[in-house]
């Protein structure tokens, strides 16, 4: 049983936690210590717009130990459209393939819906090819690509 609810300050720690989570799928040719310095500043964003611009949640499973959580904002496509867009979801090594994703993911479809959307969006890496399966399997679609040479 997952329990999802919205983030409190406390939660601010276990948050940041799973900072190093979402390097999954980083590609070889990334900076790794500045990979997870911006992920981090992207987290600590999230906690500071939380309940204004971005919705923080938090999953816990049946104990009540927290296993998850996932950031959901106010967003536009660059054609203008209003849309609603999942910044970061990460859960705890353990709670994979335990339904916390899932139960994360349906917490930002309802705020999405609530918000009056009709698109949520997200984005991850090309590596990550289990989080990519994940979201296909939950009805995501492809629709953009981002392509890099070396130098």
């Amino acid at each position: 049983m997952i329990r999802v609810r919205p983030f409190v300050p406390e939660d601010r720690t276990f948050v940041l936690s799973l900072a190093p989570r979402l390097e999954i799928g980083m590609q070889p040719w990334r900076d790794a210590g500045l990979w997870l310095q911006t992920v981090e500043g992207w987290l600590a964003e999230s906690i500071s717009q939380h309940d204004r611009n971005t919705m923080v949640f938090v999953a816990e499973d049946e104990t009540s130990e927290r296993v998850g959580f996932a950031s959901v904002s106010h967003s536009k496509h660059f054609t203008g459209q209003p849309q609603a867009y999942i910044g970061e979801l990460a859960t705890s090594e353990a709670a994979e393939g335990r339904g916390v994703g899932t139960a994360l993911v349906e917490a930002c479809e309802q705020w999405a819906r609530d918000q009056g959307y009709s698109m949520l969006v997200l984005s991850t890496g090309a590596g990550n090819t289990r989080a990519i399966r994940f979201y296909k399997h939950l009805g995501f679609y492809e629709e953009d690509v981002t392509l890099t040479k070396i130098l």
